[in-house]
């Protein structure tokens, strides 16, 4: 075969990616060119091009492909993830249209940072090697320091984005260097090589090795907000404006961890005994932080932070079990806290007085009376994200806790549970607020149709997943298989 013929055939494997790219890039441009009314017809055109590269994600053949020498890795595991960022992605597009409108922020960079970053996610979950990890990383690493400062008029947003950049920037270098280390000991940087190479017992005693596996765990904990990388996710998350944090705390967390996955159980499977230790210290650590953290905040979205930095947590529980059930086990996870997610942003976005945002939780008090089915849907969600059966997130953390008993982790199983009836008390205490305290002295403003569905959706989901869970669990299981082939 022609090295024509190999590059045509590698095209083909990234099509969705080269698909987004080229449209992203055409957005731009019309943006630039079009000035007055070029917004508008940039969102419009984001959410046709998602759709299309979803389309084309789920057309790949379910097979195995392997392109440009092992750089990019297409496989059931990755298309699932894809999916997952793109409908968050798509979803934070909607939800942020009646936001950047109100807030004269309504410009066409944003719909073009966001398609940007799912293009670095797509290329992360997909990576084959160490160097095309690292530049899908720092694709979607620098669109959101953009997004996270995007409201440029606002002090809180540009020390969001300053914060976000530097810490960034230190956990790039800090995942660079572990990178090196491993390049420098084992002479590739390709996954197939490296498990190869480990697998045949060479990086047992090598302690660059395993300094370069801390280092690289460290820069890949830091995307996923897991202790002690976690300093910057309180401060950005309520600084950036809203719909930005909703996109943080969902696609940018599923690429990370799908990017954590495929590192950990596919080059570095035979160092599971050094690298096991860490994931648990960080498991342990974030949904400790996570539950006791978030106790004392009076501001919602600096608790949904310390909320990430649980749930996160939780799935590693799941990753420190280094085993296919316990991947297929983090993969529900991160399926559920998407959908949850999205449903307590959606109603976030819709507290406001008139055009005033409102981020305190006593804003919320008495919203029974005023708006009832506002409340009844976060109230879901809130239960939903506290473990209560039988909702969706009581199987998330149930699944995940059973892979750790599987694999003999029952000390981090026992802690993640007691965690979880830490973390309850803020959620519960956000239920009591809305149905027992006296309504609030301000009004919170009827949610917007767009609004309305998603929070529907998600409630939904939420509410009745237990009644039929068979496609998700069948889904995750073929994606968790594909990755141990």
């Amino acid at each position: 075969m022609t090295s024509t013929a190999f590059i045509s055939s590698d095209l083909l494997i990234l099509l969705p990616e080269i698909v987004l790219a080229c449209g992203s890039l055409f957005l731009l441009l019309l943006g630039v060119f079009r000035q007055a009314g070029g917004a508008r017809l940039v969102s419009q055109g984001s959410y046709f091009l998602i759709f299309v590269t979803a389309l084309l994600v789920l057309l790949q053949p379910d097979v195995r492909s392997i392109a440009f020498s092992g750089s990019f890795i297409d496989d059931g595991f990755s298309r699932f993830a894809k999916i997952l960022i793109l409908l968050g992605s798509g979803v934070t597009l909607i939800m942020a249209q009646g936001y950047l409108h109100r807030e004269n922020m309504d410009r066409f960079e944003f719909p073009v940072l966001v398609l940007l970053a799912s293009l670095g996610m797509m290329l992360m979950v997909s990576a084959g090697d160490l160097i095309s990890l690292y530049m899908g990383l720092e694709l979607q690493s620098l669109s959101l320091y953009v997004l996270a400062a995007f409201k440029r008029d606002s002090q809180r947003a540009t020390e969001a984005g300053l914060k976000y950049f530097v810490l960034g920037a230190l956990a790039s270098g800090m995942l660079l260097y572990g990178a090196a280390l491993i390049y420098g000991f084992t002479g590739t940087v390709n996954f197939a090589k490296l498990a190869a190479f480990f697998s045949a017992g060479h990086g047992e005693t090598g302690l660059g090795l395993i300094f370069g596996l801390v280092f690289l765990t460290a820069g890949l904990a830091f995307k996923i907000s897991a202790v002690p990388f976690h300093m910057w996710t309180p401060d950005v998350y309520e600084g950036a404006p809203t719909p930005v944090t909703a996109f943080l705390a969902s696609s940018p967390k599923i690429a990370a961890m799908a990017l954590f996955i495929r590192v950990l159980s596919q080059p570095m499977l035979g160092m599971m005994e050094q690298w096991q230790q860490i994931i648990v210290f960080i498991a342990i650590a974030s949904m400790v932080l996570g539950a006791f953290a978030a106790i004392g905040q009076h501001n919602i979205k600096r608790l949904m932070a310390y909320s990430s930095i649980g749930h996160m947590g939780f799935a590693l529980v799941g990753l420190a079990a280094g085993t296919e059930e316990g991947v297929r086990a983090v993969l529900i996870y991160l399926a559920l806290y998407l959908a949850m997610n999205f449903g307590v942003f959606g109603c976030i976005l819709a507290m406001r007085d008139k055009n005033v945002m409102l981020e305190k939780i006593e804003d919320l008090g008495g919203l029974a009376r005023t708006r009832p089915m506002m409340a009844l849907a976060l109230a879901i969600l809130m239960f939903s994200l506290a473990g209560v059966p039988p909702l969706a997130g009581f199987f998330g953390k149930f699944y995940v806790f059973l892979a750790a008993i599987h694999s003999g982790l029952y000390g981090m199983a026992v802690i993640g549970v007691l965690a979880s009836v830490v973390g309850a008390y803020y959620y519960l205490r956000i239920v009591k607020i809305m149905y027992f305290d006296e309504p609030a002295a301000v009004q919170t403003s009827p949610m917007s149709r767009s609004l309305g569905i998603i929070v529907s959706a998600s409630s939904v989901f939420t509410l009745f997943f237990f009644l039929y869970p068979l496609p998700v669990m069948n889904i995750t299981a073929k994606a968790a298989s594909s990755l141990f082939q």
